[in-house]
């Protein structure tokens, strides 16, 4: 039998974190709202490392503005490394001609 994996909302793991961080045992805080402790404590590494609040657990398919630019930066620098090699063996093809 297969187990599926619990979804909790962005509201759910803000005030699981909340309560920890208003001086709650994490062992208390993980009992009363039916998680693990390591859950919790993944929660409260994820929300310390967001930059902003708002930023906290972006959901499934949503990117933090942080990925987002990553995502365009390594898309631009993928550009020019084609760009480069085109202009390469243009650039060989012309030196040929010329001779």
């Amino acid at each position: 039998m297969s187990r599926r994996r619990r979804q909790v909302s962005r509201e759910f793991k803000l005030e699981a974190v909340r309560l920890v961080q208003s001086g709650s045992p994490p062992a208390e805080v993980a009992r009363e709202f039916g998680i693990r402790r390591d859950m919790l404590r993944k929660w409260r590494r994820q929300f310390a490392a967001a930059t902003r609040p708002s930023e906290a657990f972006p959901g499934n398919g949503k990117l933090t503005s942080q990925d987002k630019e990553l995502r365009q930066l390594r898309w631009r620098v993928a550009q020019l490394e084609e760009e480069r090699e085109i202009r390469k063996k243009a650039t060989a093809f012309f030196a040929r001609e010329s001779r």
